[in-house]
Order: C-alpha cells, then structure tokens, then sequence
C-alpha cells in the first residue's frame, strides 16, 4: 500500500479547509513520541533490562519449601536374614517399614559457588542490550523515512492541486467567453463543446486524486499518532527552494554496526561453549521433619511421631563427556564467524556504492527540477499566447486545447521532478541512518 501511494500521490488534490498546519519536524516529533511501532521497539529495551536482572537473580540465594502427605495401603517391605531374629541361617523374611500415614515437610537453600554460564549469560545479554537499541534506531528511522515520504507527497498534491484549480478558473472563463460568442453567432457550439469536455476532464481527475488524499492523510495521521477523525494539513513547501540534507555527512551506518554486535555476540558464544567444559559447585542446606501416624486398633492407642533431619553440603556438577556435543557447537560457531564476517564486507560495499548511486540520483534529479522549471515556463508563455490568439478569434479551440493539455503535462512533470527530488534525498539520508 505504502509503494502505491508513493507512486501516485504526485498527482493527488484536495481541498484543505481549516486544519492544524504541520511542518516536517512537527511531524517526525509526533511520531518520534506516539506512533506505536516505535513505542514497541523502545519497550524492547526495557524487556532485556528485565531478563538482565532476572538473569542476575540466578546468582543469589533460592529457597523453596515442599510437603508431602502419604498414605502406604500397603507398607512397603524388605527381605532380612531369618537369623537375625534366630531362624535357620540362608533364608530370609520379609520385614515391614514404617506407618500407613506420613506427612513430611522440607526446607532447602541453595547458593550458586561457582557456574562459569552465569558470567557468559550477562555478557550475552549486555552485548544484546545494544542489538536492541541499534534495532530500536533502525525501526525509528524506518517510521520516520514513511512519515517524511507522505508528508513530501501531501505537499506534491497541494501544489497539483493549486495548479488543477487555476486551470478549471481559467477554463471557466474561456467556456463563459465561447458560450457569448456562440450566442453572437461568431462561434459555433461544437468549440464550446470542446472546451466543456477538457474541463470535464479536470474536475473527474480532481474527484479521483481526492479519494486518494483522503487515505494518505489517514495514512499520515497513523504513523504521527494523530487521531483518524481530526483533520490536519501540512506545510507548503516552494517547489525546489529548499533541502532537506542539513547534514549530509554525518554518516551512521546502523547495518554495520548490527552486524559487528553479531560478530561480539558470536565470540561470546564460543566462550559460552568453552565455559561448559567446567564443573558448576553449589552449597545447599536441608531440613526435614516427618510426622509418622498410626491410627488407633482394637489392640493398641494410636501411635504418632515425629521425626527431623537436616544436612547440608556441596554438589558438584562436572559432564566429562557430552558426546561431542560442544565440539560441534565450536566447530558451528567457527562457521557462523566466517559468515558474518563475509556478510559485514558485502554490506560495507553495497552500501558504498548504493550511497553514491544516491548522490549522483539526487544531482539528476535537481537537473530534472530545473528543466521542468523551465518547460512550464515554456508551455505557460505557448499557452497564454493561444489563448489571447484564441480570444481575438485567429487561434482554433483545437490548438487552445492541445496547449492547454501541454501546460498541464509540464505542470505534473514539475510536481512530478519535486517530489522525485524530495524523495531521493530522502532515500540518501536513510541510507547514512541521519533521518532527523
């Protein structure tokens, strides 16, 4: 939708009536501020500061608490020599353990000593702290490239739009002036006619360029965050008079920068993995206390107590062996470093030639600028001495309409090298990332 807009909107008129006048930095500013995507993109960085200090967590204390409450329908037995309770010597009896009812509660604490992933994971996510704001900047200049794109094309369709009324004035008169002819006898109808048809022509053009304002207004109010239903009109621009490369050499390339976050990312991986290869150490404590139950026989009165435990000491974590599992996560990464850096020098270039290729579009496009200048200054003079020509009776509706017809294609061809203008310098100054 965007690139169809871009296409046509050259050619787009309506009438503005009383709306809030919006310049080029007022907008950016609106959108800098209320348009959503970039509000998304900001809510990235506070997201990875929230999983930084979660992460960080992973270094303190834990504590959890668990309770079990059982019921043995059957206790569960074990085989014991039957000399030990003076039986014959090789056979063994089944014993039983324990109540019917158990009800257990324990308390463990736990302390990282030593995890070698815990120091690679806050680096990790350090390094994506800056991936995040340099995708934050290039979202931001993405929305402002759109903004600044539809605001240029909203001026391009004031401008056609001023030249559209003029020449449905002036067309007004000459119908008026023919009409007084013909009624004098000293024109024939069909040359009104002709000049009814060419206005007829204008104004169904007018109508058609107007519903498509109409979107690329609500298109704008989007990106600026202004409310669909309030009305709003942007500033005149004079057609060539002014640029927006303020400052055309601050360059900021923010694809090399993102690619060169990779390459750190990438190297902090093959640490991590290089990391794995030694052991975690934990410190733990655990208390435990069983309450046994059981329940009241015919034989003997309940039977209830309670027992407690407690221990505490190290686990050691070591895997001698993963079965070359990261020896082949290193021998990826090694890949993934040759294929970033082959991708940072291919981007270094593309980016070289495609930021002259835009300076050479921007001079041919000012070139293009000053000759339509001067074609509608042309077809403007052809045109008026026609008319006079047409006036005094020695010029035919004929020739009136085929320079008239003229002077309208150099006045789309003016807006048209305008906004061609207007949006290569801005394709120049989102290439350099210097979108302000």
């Amino acid at each position: 939708m965007k690139k169809y807009f871009y296409a046509l909107s050259f050619l787009f008129p309506i009438a503005i009536g009383n709306a809030q006048m919006l310049d080029l930095e007022t907008c950016l500013k609106m959108a800098d501020t209320a348009n959503l995507t970039i509000r998304n993109a900001r809510l990235n960085n506070q997201i990875n500061d929230n999983d930084r200090s979660a992460y960080l967590a992973a270094r303190l204390p834990k504590l959890s608490i668990a309770g079990d409450y059982k019921y043995n329908a059957i206790l569960p037995g074990q085989l014991i020599p039957a000399s030990a309770f003076g039986g014959p010597p090789g056979q063994f009896i089944t014993a039983q353990f324990g109540v019917p009812f158990n009800l257990s509660t324990s308390a463990q604490l736990t302390q990282v000593i030593y995890n070698p992933q815990v120091n690679y994971g806050l680096a990790a996510l350090k390094i994506n702290t800056e991936i995040v704001k340099i995708q934050e900047g290039m979202t931001t200049q993405d929305i402002k490239y759109q903004v600044a794109s539809t605001f240029f094309n909203l001026q391009a369709i004031n401008k056609q739009l001023n030249f559209i009324d003029e020449n449905l004035l002036n067309m007004d008169k000459l119908i008026q002036q023919t009409e007084l002819l013909v009624n004098s006898g000293l024109r024939i109808q069909t040359e009104a006619d002709k000049l009814k048809i060419n206005r007829l022509t204008l104004v169904n053009t007018k109508e058609t360029l107007t519903a498509t304002k109409k979107q690329l207004e609500s298109f704008l109010k989007i990106l600026i965050g202004k409310p669909v239903d309030q009305t709003l009109s942007v500033q005149e621009d004079a057609i060539g008079e002014n640029t927006i490369l303020v400052d055309p050499n601050n360059i900021n390339h923010p694809e090399l920068e993102l690619l060169a976050m990779q390459q750190k990312m990438n190297a902090e991986e093959r640490k991590g993995t290089t990391m794995s290869y030694l052991p975690n150490l934990t410190a733990y404590g655990v208390y435990n206390y069983t309450y046994n139950i059981q329940p009241e026989t015919d034989n003997a009165a309940a039977f209830r107590t309670g027992i407690n435990s407690a221990a505490i000491g190290l686990k050691l974590d070591w895997v001698l062996f993963d079965g070359m599992e990261k020896y082949n996560k290193n021998k990826s990464n090694k890949l993934k470093a040759l294929q970033l850096e082959n991708d940072l020098e291919t981007t270094k270039l593309q980016l070289e030639m495609r930021t002259e290729n835009l300076k050479m579009q921007i001079s041919v496009q000012q070139n293009s600028l000053e000759i339509a200048k001067e074609q509608i200054t042309l077809a403007q003079n052809v045109y008026n001495q026609t008319k006079s020509q047409f006036e005094q009776g020695t010029a035919t509706t004929s020739e009136l309409i085929v320079n008239e017809n003229s002077l309208q294609q150099a006045q789309t061809n003016l807006v048209s090298a305008y906004i061609n203008l207007r949006l290569a310098e801005l394709e120049y100054l989102k290439s350099i990332g210097n979108i302000k």
